[in-house]
């Protein structure tokens, strides 16, 4: 679905003239420049032709138009100006204040929150994807319907008659919105379940998880490729990825663990896409290690950190809650640096126990990342001295497969190895005893 009318969808969406409006209301916190830079690399991911980037401070928000009426106006001349179809006001707006907006300008009127679930609806290549899609789109268009609505139930396959007798039509919308999204629901609901039972298989095997986070286009699916092999979408592109994919990874003294790629963070993301998301999130509550990646080269590299952490608190992980997996800093992008900031941030990283440095890019420290990853999961892990019967191949096998054989000796019928375990591991191997 699309935020914008069906009839214009396909006008407007692929290579529409386009300007950026950026409203400042939190000057200060985030680098201006790099906040339209990324409202643009949003309107890029849909194919938007970005005309004009204006920038306004906003004191004080109006009710009815978020802009005071001057820069209102200044708006709607680089409209005309610039002949643009669409203004996309890298904010959110009610209602109300898209309405106005559209009036003043002339042009249709599309906030951050809409932009965002076009590009989620555009990349979202599963059917799990696409239902999460919907369902926030739903969420986000139910406090603001108009009388187009009447699509849906053509895209529904068909209901028959809307509404009874006296029913006004925004009415029949509302019930038909509430029916498909209760559906989606559900529906979502069972591919928890099913995500829930993949999780159980696993940890019986059990593989150590480790879950890529990270910021939008702070290089996580480039890391994923180079860590796997993959061959996953990776391109400087903002959401280039959208639905999880899993992968096996081998690790020093790890014979099999799983590495997930995930969908990236930005900052204000939409609440409808965290909570219909949050059946792809789950896998970062499953992780036993999350790697949270950072474009270290980026000028708002320290506000996209604080965005990722806010996003991972509203899922229940993270460090102020003391709830999930350790996280590690994952420094990206070494290659972008000057070699003056390369050396710095080099230094800095060797510092911190929980971050490394890489560049995912040209492979810089990737095969050291591997190595602590490994030593990151099995901390805690102990050398055990088990003895058993030669024959009793299972327990070998197991213990080969899930734990650092260091040492393995043969007196008689009975084999000694000293194997180096987790605490879990250790209990699962004395539960098959």
């Amino acid at each position: 679905m699309s935020v914008f009318n069906r009839d214009e969808a396909d006008e407007v969406r692929y290579g529409a003239r386009a300007i950026i409006a950026l409203p400042e209301m939190n000057a200060g916190l985030r680098d201006t420049n790099a906040r339209i830079e990324e409202a643009v690399g949003l309107a890029a991911a849909i194919g938007l032709n970005v005309v004009d980037r204006l920038a306004f401070r906003v004191r004080q928000t109006k009710p009815s138009t978020l802009f005071g009426s001057g820069q209102v106006e200044q708006i709607a001349t680089a409209a005309r100006m610039h002949d643009a179809e669409l203004v996309v006001v890298d904010a959110a707006l009610t209602p109300v204040q898209q309405q106005n907006l559209e009036k003043a300008t002339e042009a249709k009127v599309i906030d951050r929150t809409g932009l965002i679930l076009e590009i989620f609806g555009e990349r979202a290549a599963t059917a799990e994807g696409r239902l999460q899609v919907e369902l926030a789109h739903l969420d986000y268009q139910a406090g603001r319907l108009v009388r187009s609505w009447t699509h849906l139930e053509r895209q529904r396959g068909g209901f028959g008659f809307l509404g009874g007798p006296g029913e006004t039509q925004i009415e029949a919308d509302r019930r038909l919105i509430r029916d498909r999204m209760a559906k989606i629901r559900r529906e979502l609901e069972q591919v928890r379940k099913t995500r829930g039972l993949h999780r159980a298989r696993r940890e019986r095997a059990p593989w150590p998880v480790v879950a890529l986070v990270g910021y939008t286009n702070a290089g996580k699916s480039t890391l994923f490729n180079r860590l796997t092999g993959a061959d996953v979408m990776a391109e400087n592109l903002l959401f280039a990825t959208l639905d999880p994919t899993m992968r096996q990874v081998s690790l020093p003294g790890i014979d099999k663990a799983i590495l997930s790629d995930t969908v990236g963070f930005v900052s204000d993301l939409p609440t409808q896409l965290v909570a219909a998301f949050r059946a792809t999130l789950e896998e970062v509550t499953a992780a036993d290690l999350i790697l949270h990646v950072r474009d270290i080269a980026h000028p708002d590299t320290e506000a996209q950190r604080a965005d990722v952490l806010a996003v991972l608190g509203e899922i229940g992980v993270g460090p102020e809650i003391g709830e999930g997996a350790a996280i590690v800093e994952v420094w990206n992008k070494l290659d972008a640096l000057d070699p003056e900031a390369h050396e710095r941030v080099l230094a800095e990283a060797t510092r911190d126990q929980d971050v490394i440095a890489v560049s995912a890019l040209t492979g810089e420290g990737v095969e050291d990342l591997r190595r602590r990853v490994a030593e990151w999961l099995l901390a805690g892990a102990r050398v055990h001295s088990i003895s058993l019967p030669a024959g009793d191949g299972g327990a070998i096998a197991w213990l080969h497969q899930h734990g650092e054989v260091l040492d393995q000796t043969m007196e008689g019928e009975t084999l000694t190895m000293d194997v180096r375990l987790s605490p879990d591991e250790w209990d699962r191997f004395q539960s098959r005893r």
